[in-house]
């Protein structure tokens, strides 16, 4: 794309996946953007994430698509199993509306943090953020003020920006929560089967569940959910023996995860509003999602492209603000209502989780991406 020159600048809260990309769009528009991030090393925490193609149509606006498909595994099946007992199978393709693929979270994260850098974005470390005002001032534990035309809150579920701001409405936890690690693919341990697809291991009582989702030729990603009231199978260390008991075809595998990580419970946000004044909030600061449709990163990103989108045709920030949230924040809360649905009901668990209404966002074509479908 090519640069329209603003001279307007941004300061963003949070250096994930959503202030990122917000970044780099405004960047690819004209704008200087700092980005503040707290901790001392840029890195995405957890394991695995799956992309679909309202994702990848980001990644490809941003210009970051063919670095992230370099490492990055397209299952195409989705199996759901009960006791190992296959009981439905989904294929992943174009032509069903939207493709499925993973990798590990630190590699679309260095795929788009490349990306920034290319962009001219500047990132601070060890700067945290702890407010914000409606004037378009960010705020820093060092006692500094930024002054910008726009100021971004993408610094997550806890975001000091948005309660600065007063906006969150509710953050609702659900029965459930998840252990993220990463493993090595042991396909010779594991024996004949069809570990290259997604497969969903659920127990018969529907109690816990193993999404396994292969990263790249050497990495695995679980994904392992239980009840928050499942004190075994929701510690950390993780009990290596609970789960082996429960999925002793995986055994190979759960040997060989680190003892350490950590569980988080599902939980699902609302707020007032997206923006107050000047500040625009972003990502899981605005709408976490239960992972259930995993579509916490794909809202995420294309919220913050489409913010990009809306300043370049509006006439104020204010109004760029209005009309974003009017544009996207439906979308979005459907898919958290479905997510969390879902992730009540079990929908998954009998292979029948994949409805239209499900699939919404990931078929989506995200504001500010033209181009035909990716294949």
């Amino acid at each position: 794309m090519k640069k329209i020159m603003t001279h307007r600048h941004a300061e963003i809260a949070g250096a994930g996946f959503a202030g990122l990309v917000a970044a780099i769009a405004l960047a690819d528009r004209g704008w200087s953007v700092r980005v503040h991030e707290k901790d001392a090393v840029l890195r995405a925490f957890g394991a695995g994430i799956f992309i679909w193609e309202n994702g990848l149509r980001v990644l490809q606006a941003i210009g970051a698509y063919e670095a992230v498909m370099q490492a990055a595994h397209e299952a195409i099946i989705h199996e759901t199993r009960e006791n190992n007992r296959i009981i439905a199978r989904l294929a992943f393709t174009p032509a069903f509306g939207s493709r499925m693929i993973t990798m590990t979270r630190q590699h679309l994260y260095d795929a788009i943090l490349g990306r920034a850098r290319q962009c001219g974005v500047t990132v601070v470390t060890d700067s945290a953020a702890i407010g914000a005002t409606e004037d378009g001032t960010l705020l820093t534990a060092d006692g500094r003020s930024h002054r910008a035309d726009l100021v971004i809150g993408a610094d997550g579920v806890k975001s000091k920006v948005r309660d600065a701001l007063g906006l969150l409405t509710s953050r609702s936890p659900c029965a459930d929560g998840i252990v993220r690690v990463l493993a090595p693919r042991c396909k010779d341990e594991l024996g004949p089967g069809t570990w290259d697809h997604v497969i969903d291991f659920w127990r018969a009582d529907r109690s816990l569940r193993i999404l396994y989702c292969p990263c790249n030729e050497q990495e695995l990603y679980l994904a392992m959910m239980a009840p928050v009231s499942n004190l075994e199978a929701s510690a950390i260390p993780l009990r290596h023996d609970v789960w082996v008991a429960a999925f002793p075809q995986l055994e190979p595998v759960i040997r060989k995860i680190d003892a350490g990580g950590r569980y988080d419970a599902y939980e699902t946000t609302n707020l007032e509003r997206w923006s107050a004044g000047r500040v625009a909030i972003v990502g899981d600061a605005a709408h976490a999602m239960v992972p259930t449709l995993g579509q916490g990163a794909g809202t995420a990103m294309m919220n913050a492209l489409s913010l990009a989108v809306h300043l370049d045709e509006a006439p104020s920030i204010e109004a760029a603000l209005t009309a974003w949230e009017a544009r996207e924040r439906p979308l979005t809360e459907h898919t958290q209502q479905r997510s969390d649905f879902t992730a009540r009901q079990r929908l998954m668990a009998t292979g029948e989780g994949w409805t239209d209404e499900a699939l919404r966002a990931a078929r989506h074509i995200p504001t500010g991406t033209t181009q035909p479908r990716i294949d």
